[in-house]
């Protein structure tokens, strides 16, 4: 599964290699790529959700689920609540709350103010947030306000955990939060590599999840 704004196209490449010796399926989420996302809207549960009745109508019941990113977080809340999931490869994945700084708070502040006075910002919130509109708004508040921690303390799957050393975007402290919480889970570091470790490092992510995929 993709990261939020990509689509199946990011994990087409390893998913093509990976189809030699297993069943792949490849998922575009609601709202990306040719999935499209409903007129209202969604929570994290509603993606694992779809996820799951996906894995039902395909009679899919011993799943390794690949997440990246988003995708990661989709997977966690499924692996918590579905007993169709073998393992996971859980790729820079997100689901950890980051670490806020001094100035990001005293940013929140200054707009909460700024609101009480019918001001607004062109500029607030992220990128993503700005680039999207009606219910894909509020279905990514929906989704960064929520986070995994209680999903993964509760998962006892075998889980990779593959992550770039230079990831800024899901920094590597969240991968060794996610290694402390979940029961059986190893970590693997790209050595250079950032957020899209499996795409700046194709030959060495595939190895790994090939192996891991023998394992489990």
């Amino acid at each position: 599964m993709h990261g939020w704004g990509g689509s199946i196209a990011s994990f087409r490449a390893l998913a093509d290699r990976l189809s030699s010796e297993y069943t792949v399926t490849l998922i575009d989420l609601y709202g990306f790529g040719d999935t499209p996302h409903p007129d209202h809207t969604l929570t994290l549960s509603d993606y694992a959700d779809g996820v799951g009745s996906l894995l039902l109508d395909l009679g899919i019941e011993d799943a390794v689920l690949i997440g990246h990113s988003f995708g990661g977080r989709v997977a966690l809340r499924l692996a918590a609540h579905s007993s169709r999931v073998r393992a996971l490869i859980l790729i820079d994945s997100a689901g950890i709350p980051p670490r806020r700084t001094i100035r990001y708070y005293a940013k929140v502040l200054l707009y909460k103010i700024a609101r009480k006075f019918g001001y607004t910002a062109k500029n607030a919130g992220s990128a993503d947030y700005r680039a999207l509109s009606g219910a894909m708004r509020g279905t990514f508040v929906n989704v960064v306000n929520d986070d995994n921690i209680e999903d993964a303390a509760g998962i006892k799957l075998p889980t990779l955990l593959l992550w770039g050393e230079l990831d800024r975007d899901t920094p590597i402290y969240m991968c060794h939060k996610l290694h402390s919480l979940l029961t059986n889970s190893e970590e693997v570091v790209i050595k250079g590599a950032g957020h899209f470790s499996y795409l700046e490092r194709p030959e060495f992510a595939y190895r790994v999840v090939r192996a891991f995929c023998g394992e489990v």
